[in-house]
């Protein structure tokens, strides 16, 4: 069963000869970056080496909140929600956004004393996040014979459309007056002087100032051939979809993580479903060499990552890791990830749901589909200029958060890449940080 497809956007056809800026990848963070770029009067060329979002960006749960983010994160959250609430008029199209809360489901005292924890985290930032009782819950999760302890609960998170919204986000870069390209893969970088000079496409090359790394799991491929260390690995999510609820029939409204599931309704009407914990990490030699880079996060997220050996390892063996700029590069190769969703996992998920939601599991599941998340040691992004290539500008590594923060990373990244105040801290997000002894560590936020 092939994955989500996204709404189409049409590419340009001329490569122009040069532009202020080259942004490589055409997910929700690039085009949020083309977008903001474009907006300031900046001259930039988008090229995505396939379909405009066709990878993670279309592929996720399609949340959009604050709660439970890592207290780096979280003023990056704060702004890219306050974006999402104008971006369908910012865009002129519908991006799927709404308000609808966010409610993270707790079946004793003690996860609601875990997420409890959470919440002194977040006090400084004055959230609306609060503890709910088991009463509240009954409301917000109708049609469940379970009585929850309680939840943890934002109303002002909410939610979008993964197949709509980078797209939508792309083709208002065009009218602000960036240029898109689709099956236009980067394959390197030219340099003068030792900063950035060009930008080395499958159709040509373009002279310009600045190049943003924008290609999610592709990124620490395409950095490491320019000789710059990304420590990022993959993970696999599996998600399905379901028909739509029949009409009278009473469930959540609510976006809402269980035990053994998570939900959205989607604006079809269906729900958008998957188990919400365990991820799948498929061992390749990268494994071995990032091991003690990745050992904190594995230790803390051990219950919940499952690790695989098989023909992944072998593909990426085989992938070179450097490549003449007049040759096809492995982007060219393999235009979009599709990986083939973990079956059981969704199975479990769905065993929950019978359980936990009986009106949802009659529904019949019309899709199921996987996606290649890009992670890093902290599961915090990367948002960076490099320090040993000046005009080059990392935006990877978003850790299954980059759908929801985008908007909040492209203005991030445009600020960097124009030498704009920051709209927040970059700190946190320097590459520099994985050099740093002791390592960065993850928060074990969700």
């Amino acid at each position: 069963m092939p994955g989500p497809t996204p709404d189409p956007v049409v590419s340009d056809e001329k490569l122009p000869e040069a532009a202020d800026v080259v942004v490589i990848g055409g997910g929700i963070v690039g085009v949020c970056t083309a977008l903001t770029l474009a907006e300031r009067g900046v001259s930039v060329a988008l090229c995505e080496k396939g379909e405009i979002g066709a990878e993670q960006s279309s592929r996720n749960w399609g949340w959009v909140r604050k709660m439970g983010r890592d207290p780096r994160e979280l003023p990056l959250a704060i702004d890219a929600l306050r974006q999402w609430n104008g971006m369908d008029a910012r865009v002129g199209a519908s991006t799927g956004f709404r308000v609808g809360g966010i409610a993270y489901l707790c079946e004793n005292d003690a996860a609601i004393a875990q997420r409890e924890a959470w919440l002194e985290y977040s006090r400084p930032f004055q959230l609306d996040t609060r503890i709910i009782s088991s009463a509240e819950v009954a409301k917000l999760i109708p049609g469940t014979p379970r009585k929850y302890a309680g939840a943890l609960y934002t109303a002002s998170d909410g939610q979008a459309e993964p197949q709509k919204a980078a797209p939508a986000i792309a083709n208002a870069a065009r009218r602000a007056g960036a240029s898109v390209f689709t099956n236009c893969a980067v394959r390197g970088i030219e340099t003068s002087g030792g900063r950035v000079a060009a930008a080395v496409t499958e159709r040509g090359r373009i002279r310009c100032q600045s190049v943003v790394v924008a290609g999610g799991a592709w990124s620490r491929l395409f950095l490491g051939s320019l000789g710059i260390e990304l420590p990022q690995l993959k993970m696999l999510s599996s998600v399905m979809r379901t028909a739509p609820l029949p009409a009278g029939e009473v469930a959540p409204e609510v976006a809402a993580l269980g035990h053994d599931f998570a939900l959205r309704k989607r604006d079809d009407g269906g729900y958008t479903l998957t188990h919400g914990r365990f991820g799948f990490h498929d061992l390749v030699p990268d494994s071995f060499r990032l091991f003690f880079d990745f050992l904190p996060a594995w230790r803390l997220e051990r219950k919940d990552v499952h690790l695989r050996f098989g023909k992944r390892f072998f593909e990426e063996a085989r992938l070179p890791r450097k490549w003449a700029l007049d040759q096809p590069s492995p982007f060219e190769h393999r235009r979009i990830l599709d990986p083939e969703p973990y079956q059981p996992i969704l199975d479990a998920a769905s065993r929950s749901l019978q359980q936990e939601l009986p009106a949802l599991a009659r529904l019949k599941v019309v899709q199921r589909w996987a996606g290649l998340i890009d992670v890093t040691p902290d599961a915090v992004p990367v948002i960076s200029p490099v320090d040993t290539l000046p005009g080059m500008v990392i935006a990877t590594g978003f850790s299954g958060h980059g759908f929801g923060i985008g908007p909040g990373a492209g203005r991030l990244t445009a600020d960097l890449v124009t030498g704009a105040s920051p709209v927040v801290d970059p700190t946190p997000y320097r590459l520099a940080r994985y050099a740093e002894r002791p390592r960065p560590k993850p928060h074990g936020a969700v």
